[in-house]
């Protein structure tokens, strides 16, 4: 079928089948690739275009509709000269894009509201984007970015003042004109492309039978046997998981087959075509299942179905005979999908005896070691060229596209595409760990902790993965930020039949929190003390010992944190009871979190190198291999090493991740970034600068400048000017490891070499009839050391806040059941209250410029605080998250009364 219509301002004529989505012929035929597909079933957003003038989902319209239609698509925002819309430098000046994916379609919903002919409100911006899904900003900054949509002025800060400036993201103008390659957007057009073939059933053995007549018609049909090492996983010591199932299959979703072929030909295939033959057994579902006596083995190398257990042990173990007030109770959490709008994509060619891998990821040398050995290869035989990341939160360590890409690139000669549709990547890849945390804390009369006894149980699903650092971090931190001189805190993780549970924004921490939180809430409430007001009174110092027999020699800002909250929360007090004094079914209540981070690795090395090369012709390159999946690592790693090297951040060009042209820089997890790669920054820039001065003759407060390829040194009246062409290239490096020690059997050490502090407050309202609770409002304080970019920071904040609601209020995980973002809910624009953010700087001298890290702080407290304001509103402490309408209503009825 031939179809004409008009396309950004132009006459266009496409031809093919009526029922193509208009998105795929806009990315596949068009080449207009800043249209993302994150769905394709219209529950996302992130395809919007506008059609006609409105906006609409592209994936969900016809090629057969669209005959002498008009569409405008991302790229008609910027001018011809590339000078762009108001809109996308208001985006870029206010923070609004993040990891990128959503911002296309962002745009494109904003144009709705904005071209009517007059200023639009909050409210009707709010409900102009309420399509478009965005897991990175908690969605206040986007639509500030509307609201404040003119042109701003040059906001680049002179040479030695860029930490601490709110410069906009070096890498956003590709986000905000759709420019921005991630991993499905750049696929060669000769490229072969992968089906997999998936499990239906969480627990089977199978018999793949004559592959003969598929192959006939495919490039190939890889099994297990096609794969020279099957075994994959994050430990050196457990490779646990297979690239494709041999036989057996432990979780529905696990990878049998790939087929490979022209992308047409092995979307064809039909299911009753691929000969497998199954024997489900009965699956092993959750922590109880997996626990019971005589259990099978979803391991059979791990008795028990135990993977790993160990805790901390300080002071009296049994204390609590001394305790005025004794508080405890046990509390679950479900399986969490991590919902990046990017589903898992990328592509991998064969270059003479070398793999190379393109691809979304949050750690492309973990990902080199990792095909290196799946492939039975040298590492330096593999090189990983990461894309743009529509999003991580920890989903993107694990590999997913990576190893069949590589080992059918390897065996055909020819790219090779992979490509997860929605459904497949919410079954296939990892979730947060479901967990059950008893818990049992005591305190004297005068409101002093005394003792604390945690036992956290989590579900590590079919595979390890991150199971050993969830259950390694999680005793450390189970008794919350709080001077606490008795504790023991257990940890253990067990196989079963669910999905692989891995990292997702936190390690363990924030459901270990909302025990700990809760504890608090109720030991306050039997002493009768303000529930801030306690935790302020036990709040980790300066010179405090942690229960790990740590000391905390300096920035410990929870103090802070919980003063500067503390007009917040009085104020709520009184707004809520003069609300709650009018009666009816709608009740509001405030509650408080708090929360401490050990930042990078627990207990292990956890170094970084960073590079700085100045090129004979002048070119500034920051060669970093600390990947920017969103939280802005490409700006906060340029503004340091700027100040460090004293040049303006503009004349930095920027090469990140490739594995064949930057240092190791360690994996984009555990809040360590800013800390880490950015200490290592820090140092490369001092180690260029001293190399420059030392060919200067020059003392260290001089200034330097720099024109083409004349370097000039200003250094009080001397005045040299150093020939670079002549001189030759010069590389500045740096690197950093935080210092920090083993733990023992009993847990003692130094598990971390620094922590990040936060409080926040929440405000609700529940309708006791309904069971519904509506969060009216965030306030958030967090101890960031420096901000080395104040509206990183927030933005870091405010989407770990939208996330921490989620894990609240709506979102479980059901494998087979909630497998699209139709069923499986995430916060969307209108569930996201207002948030406002006060950044603590208690500066870390381990740090650059003072700086720790923020990425998981942000969501830590969260659901604590909501859990806390619905006990406030209702009497009523739930067990369980999310905090589904029906769980909330039984709670209240099983309760007698509202209060």
């Amino acid at each position: 079928m031939k179809i004409a219509f008009t396309l950004n301002g132009q006459a266009t004529h496409w031809s093919g089948s009526p029922v193509t989505r208009l998105a795929a012929a806009l990315r596949d035929d068009l080449g207009l690739t800043g249209t993302k597909v994150g769905c394709d079933a219209g529950d996302c957003g992130a395809c919007t275009v506008r059609l006609d003038g409105r906006q609409v989902c592209s994936c969900l319209v016809a090629m057969g509709q669209m005959g002498g239609r008009r569409v405008e698509t991302v790229e008609s925002l910027a001018g011809a000269d590339g000078r762009l819309a108001a809109l996308q430098k208001s985006f870029l000046d206010h923070g609004a894009a993040q990891c990128g994916i959503c911002t296309p379609g962002m745009l494109m919903a904003a144009q709705d509201v904005l071209g009517n002919g007059h200023t639009p409100s909050r409210a009707e911006i709010e409900d102009a984007l309420g399509g478009v899904l965005c897991r990175c900003t908690g969605y206040s900054k986007i639509v500030d970015a509307v609201m404040a949509c003119m042109p701003s002025g040059d906001l680049a800060p002179p040479a030695g003042a860029a930490v601490g400036a709110r410069l906009p993201r070096l890498d956003g103008v590709a986000k905000v004109t759709g420019r921005d390659r991630f991993g499905a957007d750049a696929v060669p057009a000769d490229a072969l492309w992968i089906r997999v073939v998936r499990s239906p059933h969480a627990r089977a053995r199978f018999i793949v039978g004559d592959l003969a007549p598929l192959r006939a018609r495919l490039a190939a049909v890889l099994t297990a046997a096609d794969v020279p090492f099957n075994g994959y996983g994050i430990y050196p010591d457990i490779k646990d998981q297979p690239v494709l199932a041999d036989g057996l299959v432990r979780y529905r979703g696990e990878a049998v087959l790939a087929l490979v072929g022209a992308r047409a030909d092995v979307l064809a295939i039909r299911d009753r075509e691929i000969p497998i033959d199954w024997t489900p057994e009965l699956p092993l579902y959750g922590i109880d299942a997996a626990t019971a006596p005589g259990a099978p083995l979803v391991q059979a190398d791990r008795p028990n179905n135990l993977l790993l257990d160990g805790g901390v042990k300080h002071g009296i173990v049994d204390a609590f005979a001394s305790c005025a007030a004794v508080a405890e109770g046990t509390f679950e959490t479900a399986f969490v999908e991590h919902a990046y709008i990017e589903p898992e994509a990328g592509w991998a060619r064969r270059v003479g005896d070398r793999i190379e891998i393109h691809a979304s990821t949050q750690t492309p040398y973990m990902d080199r070691d990792e095909i290196a050995s799946v492939m039975r290869l040298e590492p330096a035989a593999v090189r990983i060229v990461p894309t743009a990341c529509g999003g991580g939160f920890g989903g993107k360590l694990d590999l997913s596209v990576q190893p069949l890409i590589a080992v059918a690139a390897w065996k055909l000669g020819r790219p090779v595409a992979l490509v997860y549709s929605r459904p497949e990547s919410m079954a296939a890849s990892t979730k947060r760990h479901p967990a059950r945390v008893k818990a049992r804390f005591g305190c004297d009369a005068g409101g002093k902790l005394v003792a604390c006894d945690v036992h956290a149980t989590f579900d590590t699903g079919a595979y390890a993965s991150w199971g050993p650092t969830v259950a390694n971090r999680v005793p450390v931190h189970a008794m919350g930020p709080y001077a606490m001189p008795n504790v023991r805190t257990w940890g253990e993780a067990f196989f079963t039949n669910g999905p692989p549970a891995g990292a997702f924004r936190g390690f363990g921490v924030p459901q270990a929190a909302i025990a700990h939180e809760a504890m608090m809430d109720a030991l306050a409430d039997k002493l009768g003390l303000d529930r801030l007001e306690f935790r302020h009174r036990n709040a980790l110092r300066a010179g405090d010992v942690t229960a790990c027999g740590q000391k905390l020699e300096h920035s410990a800002g929870l103090t802070q944190c919980l003063e500067a909250l503390r007009p917040h929360w009085q104020k709520a007090q009184q707004e809520i009871a003069a609300f709650n004094v009018k009666g009816g079914p709608r009740r509001r209540g405030v509650g408080v979190g708090c929360m401490w981070y050990g930042i990078g690795n627990t207990s292990m090395s956890n170094p970084s190198r960073m590079k700085i090369g100045l090129a004979a012709d002048g070119t500034l390159t920051l060669f970093s291999g600390a990947l920017d999946i969103g939280q802005g690592s490409n700006t906060i790693m340029t503004q340091i090493a700027a100040d460090a090297l004293g040049l303006p951040v503009a004349q930095f060009t920027l090469v990140t991740g490739d594995t064949d042209l930057t240092a190791d820089a360690g994996k984009t997890s555990a809040s360590r970034q800013t800390f880490v790669s950015g200490r290592a920054a820090e140092g490369a820039g001092r180690d260029l600068r001293q190399q420059i001065l030392r060919l200067a003759n020059a003392g260290p407060d001089a200034a330097l400048s720099l024109a083409g390829a004349a370097l000039t040194v200003r250094d009080g009246a001397e005045v040299r000017t150093l020939d670079l062409a002549r001189i030759g290239p010069l590389m500045g490096e740096g690197t950093f490891d935080p210092p920090t020690t083993p733990l023992d059997a009993d847990g003692q050490g130094v598990p971390y070499a620094t922590y990040a502090f936060a409080a926040q407050i929440a405000i609700v309202e529940v309708d006791t009839e309904l069971g519904t609770v509506k969060v009216l409002r965030m306030v958030a304080a967090h101890d960031v050391g420096k901000a080395i970019n104040p509206t990183l920071v927030e933005g870091q904040i405010e989407g770990g806040i939208a996330q921490g609601l989620g894990l609240a209020l709506m979102e479980e995980y059901l494998p087979g059941r909630t497998e699209n973002l139709h069923d499986y809910l995430i916060p969307t624009i209108g569930d996201v209250p207002e948030i406002e953010c006060l950044l603590i700087e208690d500066r870390e001298p381990l740090g650059p410029s003072g700086a720790k890290g923020v990425g998981e702080p942000g969501l830590v407290p969260t659901a604590p605080a909501i859990l806390g304001a619905i006990h406030h509103a209702t009497g009523v402490r739930v067990h369980r998250v999310p905090v589904l309408p029906h769980r909330l209503r039984e709670a209240i009825l099983a309760r007698g009364a509202t209060p």
